[in-house]
């Protein structure tokens, strides 16, 4: 499984792209990042993996993507948690 502190870097320079979704997610006892099927991690609660999330989003973001963070509910499913251009950077939790 791979691992980045930064995982906007994974982002392809010639990639063209209608939305860029970040999914925080937990993993056992641990929290992960998934994007376009790559894993970020692990964190070690769910507030790191979502700043990391953010950053990385904001980071695309500026760049002129359209980026979302989403973190999954109880039952898995993945609900929009922060998107860019319209929510707060740095985000408050």
């Amino acid at each position: 499984m791979p691992r980045s502190e930064d995982p906007a870097r994974s982002e392809s320079s010639g990639a063209t792209v209608d939305r860029i979704e970040y999914i925080v997610r937990p993993n056992n006892d641990t929290w992960m990042i998934e994007r376009d099927g790559d894993r970020y991690g692990p964190y070690k609660n769910s507030r790191e993996a979502m700043f990391f999330a953010i950053d990385a989003a904001s980071k695309l973001g500026a760049l002129g993507k359209n980026t979302h963070v989403k973190m999954t509910d109880q039952a898995g499913n993945p609900l929009t948690t922060w998107k860019y251009g319209t929510d707060r950077y740095p985000a408050i939790f």
